[in-house]
């Protein structure tokens, strides 16, 4: 147990700051506190001392130097069991600092209020994240109080204890502050890196990100889990999408809503619909109404769309809002909703509503993707170069004509958001047969072509990688297929073009892969 006697409060967040520091008092603590907070205190009836009377300095160059001294930074360091560390004390004439209770500068406020860059430097701290971690590393003797959540336990816990706190909560607030510096640091590092861009991967990667909300559980019931998300972030983005209706978010939901939003980005110039299920889209479809492109969406495989979530990059309007509200779906993401589409659909208990407020379209920037892996972490750039139509290079004795080539491009766009192994049936702007995640390229063909039934006669197929095999393309050609849309580079492609043209196929190559795994 340590007993509080002393306690230096300096706080950029003020929330509750006057009553705990009547709590402290009220229990005979002695407090040394600075500028606004000294005066907040004193207002509020709190005697303290000012900083400048343990330094013997003033505060200076605008309140930038204030505690960087050592009668502060001795008094929170001294280890307590150690006799020399004490006597220096004494000798000094130092007093110990058992409290430190300091929030920082608003850095992560002043950015997202768009101030210019002088006003976001002068908003870095330096003083407080000094005394921060000065009280956790000698947390064993020293309170390092960052949250004002924290207040009212701390005072029940020094009433009920004589002025005194335990170990166990003295290592709580250590760890806390060690992460409130930590996330500190990473954002100012995020957003000069975002403002001065230098090299791609950096030696260290840092980021910091804010806990939005816990989640019921993750995957499953037997994981708990929990949402954070990048303070800094820009565009359309599920957590900053605005939820107007309908249950908590779960874990599922928001890997759904993220592949919806990031496959929806391709078609910015159309009205689109995508169905997605389990990360996968099930349906897309794009037309000059969104009703039109939603319906055609979701018969593209309607038994999997059960429990869907759908995006939709135009504002909802009543009659797709009818035709949502005749399925069983879980969310639905879209830039807006008209009130007579919100009235139909906030009728369903169970679906959630999710707005962005903005359209859904690629970043100028687009962010890193991210992979965690045990004892590490992959990053990659994002894909989101376009196919270039004029780079397609015919392999086949048959080209293929411009209605082919439309739906070959619409294809390859989608293809890119499957899991692979990935084929995508098409016709014009709807997809309909999708083979997703399989362990062979030509289990994916059969499933896709399975998926179509009829609808498979005179579409276009895309494969996210090269066939290393004919009997993709063969089963391809059994359920219609005329044209195909291949990376290539297989060292079968001869065999794999020769297919083509026994069935009278059109077939190109990209010259580049489009693996999602």
């Amino acid at each position: 147990m340590v007993r509080i006697e002393r306690a230096l409060i300096s706080v950029s967040n003020k929330e509750g700051v006057l009553e705990f520091a009547k709590g402290l008092q009220d229990m005979g603590v002695e407090i040394v506190s600075t500028g606004g907070t000294a005066a907040l205190l004193e207002r509020g009836g709190v005697r303290s001392v000012p900083v400048s009377d343990l330094t013997g300095w003033p505060e200076m160059l605008d309140g930038r130097v204030k505690t960087l001294h050592p009668a502060v930074h001795a008094g929170i360091l001294a280890r307590r069991d150690l006799p020399d560390h004490m006597s220096t004390l004494d000798k000094m004439k130092l007093k110990r600092i058992d409290m430190v209770v300091v929030n920082l500068y608003p850095f992560k406020e002043t950015v997202l209020k768009g101030m210019e860059l002088e006003d976001i430097i002068e908003n870095i701290d330096i003083g407080g994240p000094s005394m921060i971690r000065a009280a956790a590393k000698n947390y064993r003797w020293v309170a390092a109080v960052t949250e004002p959540a924290r207040y009212p336990p701390i005072l029940q816990e020094m009433k009920a204890n004589g002025g005194e706190l335990g170990e166990g909560t003295l290592r709580a607030l250590m760890m806390e502050a060690f992460r409130s510096t930590a996330v500190y640091d990473a954002m100012i590092a995020s957003f000069m890196t975002r403002r001065f861009p230098g090299e791609l991967f950096p030696p260290s990667f840092t980021f910091g990100l804010d806990k939005a909300y816990d989640l019921r559980y993750g995957e499953n019931p037997q994981q708990t889990a929990a949402f954070y998300v990048d303070p800094f972030a820009t565009g359309v983005t599920v957590g900053k999408s605005e939820k107007l209706h309908g249950r908590e978010i779960s874990y599922n939901n928001i890997l759904d809503l993220e592949a919806a939003l990031e496959l929806l980005r391709e078609f910015p110039d159309r009205p689109t619909a995508v169905v997605i299920k389990h990360t996968n889209p099930c349906g897309i479809a794009s037309s000059d109404r969104l009703v039109d492109a939603f319906v055609t969406a979701y018969n593209v495989d309607p038994l999997a769309a059960y429990g869907c979530v759908i995006g939709l990059n135009r504002e909802v309007d009543l009659p797709t809002a009818e035709q949502i509200g005749s399925h069983f779906v879980d969310c639905v993401i879209a830039p807006e909703y008209s009130k007579e589409a919100q009235a139909v659909l906030t009728k369903k208990k169970n679906i959630r509503l999710l707005r962005t407020g903005q359209p859904i379209a690629q970043d100028e920037k687009p962010e890193f993707k991210m992979k965690k892996v045990k004892g590490g972490l992959l990053v990659q750039t994002a894909d989101t170069k376009p196919l270039d139509p004029g780079t397609l290079r015919v392999v086949t004795v048959r080209a293929p004509t411009e209605e082919e080539t439309k739906s070959m491009l619409f294809a390859w766009k989608v293809c890119k958001h499957v899991w692979s192994n990935a084929i995508i049936l098409a016709k014009d702007e709807r997809v309909v047969g999708i083979g997703a995640g399989q362990m062979s390229r030509v289990d994916s063909s059969m499933i896709a072509g399975h998926k179509a039934g009829e609808n498979a006669k005179w579409s276009v197929m895309a494969s996210d990688a090269f066939f290393p095999f004919r009997d993709g393309i063969d089963e391809a050609a059994k359920v219609g297929v005329t044209a195909v849309v291949q990376p290539g580079g297989s060292i079968r492609d001869e065999e794999v073009i020769k297919a083509a043209d026994e069935h009278g196929m059109a077939m190109v190559f990209t010259g580049v892969r489009i693996f999602r795994h």
